[in-house]
């Protein structure tokens, strides 16, 4: 009998910094950059709490290139991949380790300068490809959050027709982000 596991990552989250565009002596080309996200919750003494997490991400190939030139600090994105830790030792032999997120998917959710994503196809590394539009892609803060912008999620309603033949009326209340 196997045993499974799954690495994947998903988050989204702004730009912390503008992608550094490098290469390898292969010629591959490799991004770096980091991504923060913010956690809201009440206390139990019903206070407003916030915390803010930071993740290194690292994109490659024709991803990284795309990384560099289509994204700038203050971006919201949403990236998607794996976690990956890289060890290596200083000069002085002291081991050093780091956790990053392999970028395999990145959608350009709201770009910092105020304007929506411009029409971008983004292929990953795995093949695929990923097409924001400014029609569906709706810019996100915690001060003006409504459901409705996000059109994929709100489209009439969701109707699913169970076993019984009566129909069932659901509408999302809110998305977990």
């Amino acid at each position: 009998m196997s045993t499974r596991s799954l690495n994947k990552v998903m988050i989204i989250g702004n730009l912390t910094n503008k992608p550094e565009l490098r290469y390898t002596p292969q010629n591959h080309g490799v991004t770096s950059f980091g991504i923060a996200t913010n956690r809201n919750w009440s206390d139990s003494d019903g206070q407003n709490q916030e915390s803010t997490e930071f993740h290194n991400v690292v994109a490659w190939n024709k991803l990284a290139e795309l990384c560099a030139q289509l994204l700038d600090k203050g971006d919201k994105v949403y990236i998607g991949g794996r976690l990956q830790t890289r060890t290596w030792d200083d000069q002085d032999g002291h081991k050093n380790y780091k956790t990053e997120i392999v970028c395999e998917d990145m959608l350009i959710l709201h770009k910092q300068g105020g304007g929506q994503a411009q029409q971008n196809t983004a292929p990953a590394g795995n093949g695929q490809s990923y097409e924001s539009s400014p029609s569906k892609v709706a810019p996100v803060n915690k001060d003006s959050f409504d459901a409705s912008d996000f059109s994929d999620f709100n489209d009439e309603k969701a109707e699913t027709t169970p076993k019984d033949d009566s129909k069932v009326t659901e509408k999302p209340d809110a998305l977990p982000f």
